[in-house]
């Protein structure tokens, strides 16, 4: 039996794609942002209320965090709200594809992250509030943190550390059609029960150390995450690999086109620092 979920574990990471890795360079990540106020004027008087960042997070607001005052990346995984007709707002299952509807993400601790969601979906959810999707290098430096490490929390993973040691919920329900190839259909992929399975998906934040310096979490395992590449180019690792396609930090998939989505595929948003 042990064998058999190993096998079946290992189909499912081979369904998102092989590795390739790219090294994060300084040409990649904006320039530091110089911002000069009057002397008499606090600087967070001339931001708006809600874009005030709180003590020593530079110039983010409170829900994302300061890539050393270059950008802002969400302290934690994507969840949504779908904003109605009216203009009012309601919380959108995570288990659920957006398609046909109007959301915008929220970053906030202790929610389940979207999944079931493709790299344009994600493009247009960090737009509608105010965001972007991070770039691949910027997501790799605030993955790394401000020491560099591998896994953000150490250069050598501990498993259980973040949430790298789920179950395949492909094989719960599908194991009788993983051996033929027939689990990994667009239907099946994208099944609203798979993220509901307990032991796969996580609230954000529950795995405390799953952070760094930075004072971002999950950024490696739970979900993974679209990076703002037209080819399509997720990172992170989810809950059941972070290893496979690279490690923790480096781990990379590029095999799907940026409309794909599976119950796997998440996101964060990133921002520029307020000017």
């Amino acid at each position: 039996m042990f064998a058999a979920k190993q096998v079946t574990a290992s189909l499912e990471r081979v369904a998102h794609g092989g590795p390739e890795n790219v090294e994060l360079t300084s040409a990649a990540i904006a320039p530091r942002l110089a911002f000069i106020a009057p002397a008499d004027v606090p600087v967070e008087q001339l931001l708006p209320e809600g874009d005030r960042p709180l003590p020593m997070n530079g110039l983010c607001p409170p829900d994302m965090a300061s890539i050393d005052d270059r950008f802002c990346v969400d302290k934690y995984e994507a969840s949504l709200v779908e904003v109605l007709g009216d203009g009012r707002e309601q919380a959108w299952p995570y288990y659920l594809p957006v398609e046909g509807h109007r959301v915008r993400a929220v970053s906030e601790k202790g929610a389940y992250p979207q999944g079931y969601i493709s790299e344009k979906q994600a493009i247009e959810a960090c737009r509608g509030s105010g965001k972007r999707l991070c770039k691949p290098a910027e997501w790799r430096k605030a993955c790394q943190g401000p020491d560099p490490k591998k896994f953000g929390y150490a250069n050598e993973r501990t498993p259980g550390t973040c949430n790298d040691q789920g179950r395949s919920p492909v094989g719960f329900f599908y194991g009788a059609d993983v051996a033929t190839g027939k689990a990994w259909t667009w239907d099946k992929m994208n099944d609203p029960q798979l993220n509901q399975l307990p032991g796969t998906l996580a609230e954000t934040g529950s795995h405390e150390d799953c952070s760094n310096g930075y004072g971002v979490y999950d950024m490696v395992g739970n979900i993974h995450e679209w990076v703002d590449d037209p080819a399509g180019t997720f990172q992170g690792g989810y809950y059941l690999d972070v290893t496979q396609n690279g490690d923790g930090c480096g781990y990379r998939t590029d095999a799907h086109e940026a409309w794909y989505h599976d119950y796997s595929t998440g996101f964060r948003c990133c921002a520029d620092v307020a000017q």
